[in-house]
Order: C-alpha cells, then sequence, then structure tokens
C-alpha cells in the first residue's frame, strides 16, 4: 500500500493553514517525521495524523509547586 505524501504547504494547509514555518520547525525538533524525495521535504498522511494525534494527547500530570516559605 502506498501512503500519500503531502507537501509542506499542503501539510501546512491541512492543519488549519498554520505557517510553512511551523511545520520546518517541528520537521527539525522531529515532531513531524519527514521523507526526502530527491531535494523535496515531504510528509507521509500518516506522519501527519501522528502529530495530530500527539498533541491532542492528555498532558502529563504537573506536579504543583510548592508554595515558598515565609520567614
Amino acid at each position: 500500500m502506498t501512503q500519500a505524501l503531502l507537501s509542506v504547504e499542503e501539510a501546512a494547509q491541512r492543519l488549519g493553514g498554520v505557517s510553512r514555518w511551523s511545520i520546518y520547525a517541528w520537521l527539525s525538533q522531529g515532531r513531524i517525521r519527514k521523507t526526502k524525495v530527491g531535494s523535496r521535504v515531504m510528509i507521509g498522511e500518516s506522519d501527519l495524523l501522528a502529530f495530530v494525534a500527539a498533541c491532542n494527547q492528555e498532558p502529563p500530570a504537573q506536579r504543583k509547586a510548592a508554595a515558598p516559605k515565609t520567614p
């Protein structure tokens, strides 16, 4: 089965019109997996869906910071 590949611009459009620079930042941070086709950077549709799913997970419970002690 072949996977649809999206350009950076197409991926940005699918994410609601975010900036292509946001896509490039997420690619460089490793948050989205990229596929190189020649010199072009492409994003697999399933990789984009995995990124969206990871963004929609419940955040881990955050510890409450201890209140500062007063003298």
